[in-house]
């Protein structure tokens, strides 16, 4: 009878332990990595072009473990940083922590663990030859620029382009990461800077579009965004020049890249789904942003990532 209610507490704690877990994925929105991984992994098979870097166990396990533990240092310390207004702001409330469902202090232990875990995958890169050393030293910086986007909306309109500086750095930080011993002058990284200049002005129109839903809660409590600045119209037309912007940076990374016909077709396609976004989204019906938000974006993200793998595998 003991050996049984030991065995059920144990089980009891292992449900604990997973719903816990769970909680804190939903907390991060951990399928939302879809938006910045895949930018990570292309800017890594055009480094491995290259047959100087070819491609590298060690390099691949460092970038996606560094995304995913810097995203989820990030979404953590901003779900901490924002439960006040979280909790005011009715599309928001029923978050983990307005709601007590998760705790200040295991939320703090998880951002913790996710900044140290990310700093220690930078350590993976010191495993080639040469050892790359840029990115350890470069670990602290970006996360605290991570980090810091969480106040942003406290004293700027223009918190959604931190967002998309923060999601930028990732093309950087691969191409550094592969690259760094051979990189000799700015020139080095042009293709990761058009890439990055992409990714710049795609993140930030479609977090304007997002921003949209809490126009209202943003004015009533002072907070900062394009919307509560210049309304939803204006707001609509910025995003929709910023992703016009998205369009010419691919078109340019397409050049300098001296990718093929591929992702050219690809960047044709990544229009269309640009163009149905914000008919999608309408300043008198907002209706549809969740759709507009998640799952063109994903397709958006996923597919360059496919062309541009296909790409470099046909086209060469």
């Amino acid at each position: 009878m003991p050996s049984s209610q030991h065995r059920q507490q144990t089980t009891d704690q292992t449900a604990g332990f997973l719903e816990r877990v769970r909680q804190l994925l939903e907390l991060i929105r951990f399928s939302h990595t879809v938006f910045a991984l895949p930018f990570a992994l292309l800017a890594a098979v055009l480094a491995w072009r290259d047959p100087t870097n070819g491609f590298a166990w060690h390099q691949l396990a460092g970038i996606v473990l560094a995304m995913v533990t810097a995203r989820s240092a990030a979404m953590a310390f901003n779900r901490l940083v924002d439960r006040h207004h979280d909790a005011e702001n009715p599309r928001t409330a029923r978050r983990q922590l307005p709601t007590g469902e998760l705790g200040v202090t295991l939320t703090w232990c998880f951002t913790l663990v996710c900044s140290a875990g990310f700093i220690a995958s930078t350590l993976l890169f010191l495993l080639g030859e040469p050892p790359n050393p840029w990115p350890i030293r470069l670990s602290v910086p970006v996360l605290l620029f991570l980090l810091g986007y969480s106040f942003a909306k406290r004293f700027t309109s223009w918190c959604h382009y931190w967002l998309a500086a923060a999601l930028m750095l990732s093309p950087l930080c691969v191409w550094i990461a592969i690259r760094g011993p051979a990189i000799r002058s700015v020139t080095d990284l042009t293709v990761p800077g058009v890439l990055a200049a992409a990714i710049f002005f795609w993140v930030g129109g479609f977090d304007i579009i997002y921003a949209c839903q809490d126009i209202d809660h943003d004015r009533r409590a002072g907070l900062f965004s394009v919307p509560a600045r210049f309304g939803l119209a204006g707001a609509l037309r910025l995003a929709m020049f910023s992703h016009l912007l998205t369009i010419v940076s691919l078109l340019g990374l397409w050049w300098v890249a001296g990718l093929g016909p591929i992702f050219l077709v690809g960047v044709v396609a990544v229009s269309g789904l640009l163009v149905w976004e914000h008919w999608l989204v309408q300043p008198d019906d907002l209706s549809r942003v969740g759709t507009a938000f998640f799952n063109v974006n994903a397709l958006i993200s996923i597919g360059l990532l496919l062309i541009g793998l296909a790409d470099v595998l046909i086209c060469g």
